[in-house]
């Protein structure tokens, strides 16, 4: 029984897709410290701002009262903004 002979096109889209760009493989990594501080500063964050509802206002920095969220929510929003950049 003959074979067949397949088609052009389908070889080369298969040897296309299977090649791997020069750019996608030297895609820089981030450094080691990258992402404990990126979780740090989620953590931190959402620490920040539990403690300042758990006690009613009292903790961490009394004299600035509702900024505290305000410092909560900035760390989280920094700590995701790292999230974006990550590799």
């Amino acid at each position: 029984m003959p074979e067949s002979r397949g088609r052009e096109g389908a070889k080369a889209r298969a040897q296309r897709t299977s090649e791997v760009g020069p750019a996608t493989q030297k895609l820089p990594s981030n450094p080691s410290w990258f992402v404990p501080v990126m979780c740090g500063l989620m953590i931190v964050g959402v620490l920040w701002v539990a403690t300042f509802y758990v006690t009613s206002g009292a903790l961490p920095i009394r004299p600035i009262g509702y900024w505290n969220l305000g410092i909560g929510m900035g760390l989280i929003m920094a700590g995701f903004l790292m999230a974006t950049r990550w590799r």
